[in-house]
């Protein structure tokens, strides 16, 4: 049998597969939905035959292992045994119901029995099964992240995983399997609720020692098995399939003995797999004495529960059994919660009576006798214990009273782990402005993180609880805030930032965490917690007595509220805000500390000048005095010599000017942030939201200027930012507008569903940035005479950008080039009835040159009495612009009745990157040239022919 054929792009999704990137992330680089994802990576799992995401990790040409987080089922390395009944009713069940917890005793065998059974119900779930294993998960407030990594989803700027998780499986058919959700039944129980009741086609396989007390949960009890059948029985027949692997088989004729000592056991799973280990060692005398022994000793013991009393009966005479360095090294890595190299384990388990150089010979051991298994990864060979036995072991290590220094060489471990980490990506990440495709640290880097994340956030619970350990938990939290950072795990990057604030030995320290989680909260679009954070780091430093920082502090508060005031839920009022400054002046009137200065001068030019156009700003300020409180903020901020700052006033000056009127010193602004932050090189969140900041204000801008390839090349750089991967509707705003304006149809088509299928999953935003996006798709399907399309997409561009931005802005620029394409400009003349200087400067800005060409060719057009004056006062207007120089030449061509200079703009729109632009000149130059410019449209995915006026509606 032949292998499908894999299609180019099914071998591009593979490829990247292979650097370990989610669907988000790959769909960021290839420029697709992450619906379109999820459709190659099923359609290469059918045809490579293979079970999962991990396998097309490692059949890919760059796969090496496979991406622990985002595992859809492990592949147990043991077969499956028995259990014929309870997997028709257990499959049958998870079908029919929404969620369906499997409860027993540790070591009954929920976990296989549930992965078999989704493995069988697999075909009932066209969107797949994924797999989500909750001993790592310490704190219950995380069940949503960790749900997260096993389905793929990624953080959203601007919103949290419970919204998240809800809206982006909202449509799917899948089935999801928690396993071991006893240890945090109180963040499960409430989360399931909420993800249920919002995901109509999700079910849930739950493994639980209890039910989670969830409406709509139906109960399965997983039973022992059955010994019923002699030496035929399940139970017997498991135990000799495991013994069988490490050894001999028992004859037939020890059967009957197999079938007592099973009989022995209740049938526990985990008790029988563990005595079968001991089988080729000890034969079936040896473990009959053994567990008689042991079940006499545990006769009048507490435990209530029989099945229990196996288990404890069976890793009793196990542990008993071992070697007094097996015994310690076996308790001391129950600490870690996911799988451990040998040089991990010496580190933490490698103190007398053990020699840390026979720690590896130790875990082999230990894995021989199925108290350890072996996992490979890209790493190296990798240990870990079934939780059942991990929780004996830490019974045993509390027991010995070495709990607390093995827990603390383990904090140790993960200090040193955490503090390497966050070093190599910060040499990996370089500068912000480095490549644009890949992820910090790159894939390798990422497999390590992935690796010990989890030991690294027990440790920290651990840790944060004692005060003895205060001064590393505090350390711990700001190594793991920067490589959650690094792995775009931006929500825990915010939360471990604030928790080394509240760890904090003094107030200074509090005060430098608040201010990175306040950068990490502007990388999420979260302008409240902004504002929250630089207050609180004011309180703190006025706290540490110094006060430049707190004035520092404080006006960065009062700047946010209106520099993103988008972002904000709840925007500050002016007052409130005017009232913080005065509070950061009172601060600074100490000082002559310069960043103090700087930050004042920002405060205000954002504040008092209304520099950056707050939605609670006020239109009437003068363009003159917002420009001078800008420069001042710039140049206060050169003289304390920190790019960021820096970096911002010059955003409040691109701002100012372009307020002004004057879009060629907005987007000369707008380039040297970018220049200054390159020149930088630092990667923190605050830098590297300037940076997100910086791409789109210059796209932008560039765009004003008619610089289309350069606001393309931008444009570009932006949609590959690994921060971006998860809003894709952010991220290619601005490339769709450079692209739409270029007239390059087939890019914009091919970029449009990621830019769609990001904004309807992140809950259809409102910007400045995605308004104009949707309309240049929509103008698009007008030139190409698609009005469903364009229907569709006018739509979607009135739900996602201010209506009057629409109506006197990009809207009507891309209305009246639809317009004059079909021939109707009287319609287009209409559409730019109001005088350029009468529409409201903020709602222009970047459209203002693009607004005046349009309007004076189609008054040229239109035979409108006053073609000629505005032609020339347009003229006059774009002066420096190619693109818009060139709309107003071609009007004064067609005014003036000259060929040879209507020929010439064609040329000059082909130099200012505008093909469309310059094929359009072409038809109206009619003739022989109209041929040439009906091809160049198609060349471009333009269809030539037109269906009158009606099709730009």
């Amino acid at each position: 049998m032949t292998t499908p054929a894999i299609s180019s792009r099914e071998a591009e999704v593979l490829d990247l597969l292979g650097e370990h990137l989610s669907n988000a992330e790959i769909a960021a680089r290839l420029f697709i939905s992450v619906r379109t994802v999820e459709s190659h990576v099923s359609s290469l799992l059918r045809k490579l035959e293979l079970p999962d995401r991990r396998a097309l990790s490692r059949r890919s040409p760059g796969g090496t292992a496979p991406r622990p987080a985002a595992a859809p089922l492990p592949a147990p390395l043991t077969p499956f045994v028995g259990r014929a009944r309870e997997q028709a009713e257990l499959a049958e069940a998870v079908t029919a119901g929404r969620l369906v917890t499997a409860v027993g005793p540790g070591g009954i065998g929920k976990t296989r029995l549930a992965l078999a059974v989704a493995a069988r119900a697999a075909g009932d779930f066209p969107d797949g099964v994924c797999f989500a294993d909750l001993v790592p998960v310490t704190d219950p407030g995380r069940v949503a992240a960790a749900v997260a990594a096993a389905t793929g989803v990624g953080e959203q700027p601007g919103r949290s995983l419970d919204d998240i998780l809800p809206a982006a499986l909202a449509d799917r058919r899948a089935l999801l399997v928690l396993d071991n959700c006893e240890q945090v039944r109180e963040g499960v129980a409430p989360f399931l609720e909420r993800l249920l009741t919002a995901c109509p086609g999700l079910h849930v396989l739950a493994t639980s020692r209890a039910r989670l007390m969830v409406p709509f949960e139906r109960v399965f009890p997983v039973p022992p098995l059955s010994r019923v059948g002699g030496g035929r029985s399940e139970a017997a027949s498991l135990f000799l399939e495991r013994a069988a692997a490490v050894g001999r088989a028992p004859d037939p004729a020890e059967y009957d003995h197999v079938t007592a000592l099973c009989e022995r056991l209740d049938g526990m799973a985990l008790a029988i797999e563990l005595a079968a280990a001991r089988w080729s060692t000890l034969g079936l005398d040896g473990l009959t004495a053994g567990l008689s022994d042991q079940l006499r000793i545990l006769a009048g013991g507490p435990r209530a529960d029989g099945r229990h009393r196996s288990v404890r009966a069976v890793l009793d005479w196990s542990h008993d059994l071992l070697a007094p360095e097996d015994r310690a090294l076996l308790r001391r890595v129950s600490v870690f919660v996911v799988p451990f190299t040998a040089q991990a384990a010496a580190e933490v388990a490698g103190f007398a009576p053990l020699d840390p150089a026979a720690v590896a010979d130790g875990l082999g051991r230990l894995a021989e006798q199925s108290l350890l298994t072996v996992t490979p990864s890209a790493g190296g060979t990798r240990y870990h214990a079934l939780e059942t036995i991990r929780q004996y072991g830490a019974e045993r290590l509390a027991g010995t009273g070495e709990l607390g220094g093995v827990r603390g060489r383990h904090l140790a471990w993960s200090l040193a782990a955490a503090a390497a980490l966050a070093e190599d990506a910060a040499v990996a990440g370089g500068s912000p402005l480095g490549p644009q495709s890949a992820p910090q640290g790159g894939a390798a880097w990422r497999v390590r993180f992935d690796a010990v994340a989890d030991d690294l956030r027990a440790a920290l619970a651990w840790a944060a609880g004692l005060p003895e350990h205060r001064a590393d938990a505090h350390r711990l939290a700001r190594a793991l805030a920067s490589c959650a950072f690094a792995r775009n795990l931006l929500g825990e990057a915010q939360q471990r930032h604030e928790q080394a604030a509240r760890l904090a030995a003094d107030d200074a320290d509090a005060a430098a965490a608040l201010r990175q989680a306040a950068g990490v909260a502007g990388c999420r679009r979260l302008g409240d917690d902004m504002y929250r954070l630089h207050r609180a780091a004011g309180e703190a430093s006025r706290r540490a007595g110094d006060p430049a920082a707190a004035a520092r502090d404080l006006a960065a508060a009062a700047t946010v509220a209106y520099r993103f005031s988008s972002t904000f839920e709840r925007i500050p009022e002016a007052a409130e805000a005017r009232a913080l400054l005065d509070e950061a002046r009172g601060q600074a009137a100490a000082g002559g500390d310069p960043a103090a200065e700087a930050a004042l001068a920002l405060a205000e030019a954002a504040v008092v000048a209304d520099a950056f156009g707050a939605v609670q700003g006020d239109a009437d300020n003068s363009a003159a005095d917002t420009v001078a409180a800008a420069e001042r903020a710039v140049d206060l901020a050169l003289r304390a010599g920190d790019a960021v700052a820096r970096s911002a006033a010059l955003d409040a000056l691109s701002g100012a000017q372009s307020w002004a009127g004057d879009p060629f010193a907005a987007a000369a602004a707008a380039r040297h942030r970018l220049g200054l932050l390159d020149r930088a090189g630092a990667a923190a969140p605050a830098a590297t939201h300037e940076l997100v900041d910086a791409l789109a204000m210059a796209a932008a801008t560039a765009i004003g200027t008619g610089e289309l390839p350069q606001a393309r090349d931008w444009g570009e750089r932006l949609a590959g930012r690994p921060l971006l991967a998860e809003v894709g509707d952010h991220a290619t705003s601005w490339l769709l507008v450079a692209d739409a304006l270029a007239g390059r149809a087939d890019d914009v088509l091919a970029t449009s569903p990621r830019f769609l299928d990001a904004w309807e999953r992140t809950g259809r935003q409102r910007s400045f940035s995605l308004g104009p996006a949707a309309a240049a798709v929509a103008m698009v399907h007008g030139l190409r005479a698609d009005r469903g399309a364009r229907t569709a997409w006018l739509a979607t561009a009135d739900r996602a950008g201010a209506e009057d931005d629409h109506r006197h802005g990009h809207g009507a620029v891309f209305d009246s080039i639809v317009l004059l394409h079909h021939g109707d400009p009287a319609a287009a003349l209409e559409r730019t009835a109001p005088e350029p200087e009468a529409v409201w400067k903020w709602v222009c800005w970047v459209w203002l040159h693009w607004y005046a060409a349009l309007r004076a060719e189609a008054a040229v057009l239109a035979g409108h009495p006053e073609a000629a004056a505005r032609t020339a006062a347009a003229r006059d207007l774009v002066t420096g612009n190619p693109v818009a120089t060139a709309l107003a030449d071609r009007a004064q061509a067609l005014l003036d009745g000259d060929p040879q200079r209507l020929l010439a703009t064609a040329d000059a729109f082909t130099a200012a990157g505008c093909p469309y632009q310059a094929a359009r000149t072409l038809l109206l130059a009619g003739g022989r040239h109209a041929a040439d410019g009906a091809a160049a449209l198609d060349a471009l995915g333009l269809r030539t022919g037109t269906t009158g006026p009606a099709a730009a509606h």
